[in-house]
């Protein structure tokens, strides 16, 4: 039996997923009741999604949107909750519509209990989704 990943770890090996482009190996570092949020969504775009299904559906056509090439910076910051990071990023690469370049910050708040992630807050930038090619995964249009 091997020692779950601590987050930092788990993140980090997340991201190398979606450079791969492997969202099923993504989805699979979720506990099944994990719960995603967007608390700076756009109206008409998802604001919470409850269980690793929900990702999942979510997050399947992410590669026929955005060609991800790489995250240039990545910070994290261990917490006083030792199951909980807070992630600075930068994600780079092309929106697939448009063959334009994406580039965008995040600040992620992500919690990991057992191995797993059950808390995974997202606060991206919701001007970019102005740019063609962004209206996509999960939006009610």
């Amino acid at each position: 039996m091997s020692v779950p990943m601590a987050p930092a770890e788990l993140y980090h090996h997340g991201l190398r997923l979606l450079l791969e482009k492997d969202i099923p190996g993504w989805i699979d570092l979720w506990d099944e009741e994990g719960v995603m949020e967007f608390p700076f969504a756009p109206p008409g775009w998802p604001r919470r999604l409850e269980g690793r299904q929900a990702v999942a559906d979510y997050m399947r056509p992410y590669p026929d949107h955005i060609d991800l090439h790489g995250f240039p910076e990545v910070t994290i910051h261990q917490t006083t909750a030792p199951e909980t990071i807070v992630v600075e990023m930068r994600g780079v690469g092309r929106l697939v519509a448009t063959d334009s370049p994406f580039d965008m910050t995040y600040i992620a708040v992500v919690t990991v209990h057992d191995g797993r992630i059950t808390s995974y807050r997202d606060y991206w930038n919701p001007l970019a989704v102005q740019q063609p090619g962004l209206d996509f995964v999960g939006a009610d249009r």
